[in-house]
């Protein structure tokens, strides 16, 4: 009897180190990862990083603020078209992070958003979405250009946290409503460049 449960006791600790083994690993995975996402469309990747893949370097074909708080550029959000889809990219700044992305992407009709009645923007029903893990810095949507009007709009709204914690979108026009939230106006023409049948080029 007492072998019995001496053994029972080395399989408990065996067990409980192996748990620790695992979580250990996990968290030190790659950086870059992809996400399953609670989004209602499926034409979508989404991908994180502790490291942006751009550091800022890259010329995108459009770049907005991304602006926390209202006083507060937090990072930006850009446009690219590659081969069949289209990136949407959050980057914070280097003494902000990400916890969450809600994204919506419309024809620019008046009703393309889902809002209150008051005509505030109702974020829990954006078509995309997604928490993201501690200390990343960039969010990056692919979504399948079959989804997308040559003329879209679309609203752009993060979490972040820097000295605080606090919301951001994506800087562009003002809805209706009484909030601060803003959506912006865009063109997939206007990714097209000479040569560069995929786009890419500067907005």
């Amino acid at each position: 009897m007492k072998n019995l449960l001496l053994s029972l006791c080395l399989v408990s600790i065996f067990l409980s180190c192996n748990v620790e083994s695992i979580k250990e690993a996990q968290s030190e995975q790659l950086t870059l990862q992809e996400k399953k996402s609670n989004v209602k469309n499926i034409n979508v990747v989404i991908s994180e990083s502790t490291n942006p893949t751009s550091n800022g370097t890259v010329e995108h074909c459009k770049t907005i603020n991304l602006v926390a708080g209202q006083n507060h550029i937090a990072g930006t959000v850009s446009i690219d078209v590659e081969g069949d889809n289209l990136v949407v990219t959050y980057t914070s700044n280097s003494d902000w992070t990400i916890n969450a992305t809600h994204l919506h992407i419309t024809n620019c009709e008046v009703d393309g958003f889902p809002t209150t009645k008051s005509n505030n923007p109702k974020i829990g029903n954006f078509e995309y979405a997604s928490t993201h893990a501690d200390n990343i810095t960039e969010v990056i949507y692919l979504i399948n250009l079959s989804d997308v009007t040559e003329q879209f709009c679309f609203a752009a709204h993060a979490e972040v946290s820097g000295s605080s914690e606090e919301t951001a979108w994506a800087e562009g026009e003002s809805f209706t409503g009484n909030s601060w939230a803003m959506f912006v106006e865009a063109n997939l023409e206007d990714c097209e460049t000479d040569g560069d049948e995929d786009g890419g080029g500067a907005y």
